[in-house]
């Protein structure tokens, strides 16, 4: 009879964890400070009611509250993006930092960590209920001089502002004033800034003119912040199988895009082929520097299966939208698996062909140079410069623009 093998303990588990952040999946660091940030926070005391495995799986967001719908409304992210936006904030001893989202705690406990005990960190949810929990685990874990509070997060926490470094875990699709004000000049804020149908978690740089400069982004996801309505959805197949997103600045009228994808479609091949291991998602970021028209799809399992719509990634896809057409990202694999794909367009509606075109071109644009990464500036309302061929992507708060 064979002995079953004895548990693996948190520390153990904790080591295999930061070994797989080192490794990057697919972003993550190799900050020495922000490794044994993680190292001395144990993240298990932060999610009590999750098995040790899943508390150290670094490829896991462990779900911590659902609302009556079984939507997430908090949990603690996937280790690798936290480092990773820890990495992106680079917060130094002494720092005074604001945290919007206060979650399970256990990120307040790394930005305590790393600010040192002549920092301070103030985090904010606007849900009791979670604020409750993240200080019981902070004391339990021994953090009990990070200051909890509750209520809305777009206005900070003014009580112990200035902050040095600001950082939001909530997906948002605005930035409040209150971020800004409360932030010194020079001060970095990282945030899941979410436009066009896609979230990147942005660190700016304020200026002292009140203006942030982009410091760099990546792809993630976010629960999203309450009470944001910037961006709509609507069903565009009569079996409402197939949502499209847009934001509330874009004129896109879903009524006129009502059964589009009954039509005929039209399939274009841009020529562009990617590796399988190569990220899209640069295509769509760049895209909105210059196309009004960007905006995101998502299928039902049924709508991929019945050809209906194939989209290049099921669940979120770049798209163009005008008019009564419709056009979205789309991908013909190469051979057998693991040898990548060729890129392409699938257009539908009266200038369908026209917007197949058109997003071809921008994934020639992006082809031609890969690396490259558009910087994204916030604007106070009314005041984002007006140039010739820059989008400005309004919101109730502030104006972006994303220039390549």
């Amino acid at each position: 009879m064979n002995a079953t093998a004895p548990a693996a303990s948190p520390e153990r588990l904790n080591e295999i964890m930061i070994d797989a952040i080192k490794g990057g999946r697919p972003v993550g660091t190799s900050d020495r400070r922000i490794l044994g940030a993680i190292w001395t926070v144990p993240r298990h005391l932060f999610v009590p009611g999750a098995a040790l495995e899943d508390a150290y799986d670094p490829d896991l967001t462990v779900i911590t509250r659902r609302d009556a719908g079984g939507a997430a409304l908090s949990c603690a992210s996937v280790p690798y993006l936290v480092a990773a936006m820890l990495g992106q904030l680079d917060i130094r001893d002494g720092h005074r930092v604001f945290e919007g989202g206060a979650g399970t705690g256990w990120n307040a406990g790394l930005l305590a960590t790393l600010a040192g005990p002549d920092g301070h960190v103030s985090t904010i949810d606007i849900d009791p209920g979670i604020s409750a929990e993240a200080r019981d685990n902070l004391e339990r874990a021994g953090f009990g001089d990070v200051h909890v509070a509750t209520g809305d997060a777009s206005l900070g926490v003014p009580e112990h502002a200035p902050y040095d470094r600001a950082i939001i875990t909530i997906g948002s699709l605005d930035i409040p004033p209150a971020w800004i004000t409360q932030l010194k000049p020079g001060g970095r804020l990282v945030v899941p800034l979410r436009w066009r149908g896609q979230t990147q978690s942005v660190v700016f740089i304020l200026d002292d003119d009140g203006i942030l400069y982009s410091d760099g982004s990546f792809l993630c996801g976010f629960v999203p912040m309450i009470g944001q309505k910037w961006e709509r959805s609507a069903s565009i197949d009569s079996h409402d199988l197939v949502r499209l997103y847009w934001d509330a600045d874009q004129e896109i009228l879903p009524d006129q895009l009502a059964g589009v994808l009954d039509g005929p479609a039209t399939r274009i091949d841009s020529g562009v082929t990617v590796g399988p291991e190569e990220s899209l998602d640069p295509i769509w970021v760049r895209a909105t520097s210059t196309d009004p028209a960007v905006c995101r799809i998502a299928a039902e399992p049924a709508a991929v299966t019945s050809g209906l719509c194939t989209p290049v990634i099921r669940a979120r896809t770049l798209a163009l939208a005008e008019g009564d057409s419709i056009a979205y990202l789309t991908a013909q694999r190469l051979g057998e698996p693991g040898r990548g794909a060729r890129l392409g367009a699938t257009g539908h509606g009266s200038d369908g062909a026209g917007l197949a075109e058109r997003l071809c071109r921008h994934i020639s644009t992006w082809g031609t140079d890969r690396t490259a990464r558009p910087s994204i500036t916030v604007y106070p309302t009314g005041s984002a410069p007006r140039t010739p061929g820059v989008q400005v992507i309004e919101r109730e708060h502030c104006e972006l623009t994303v220039r390549q």
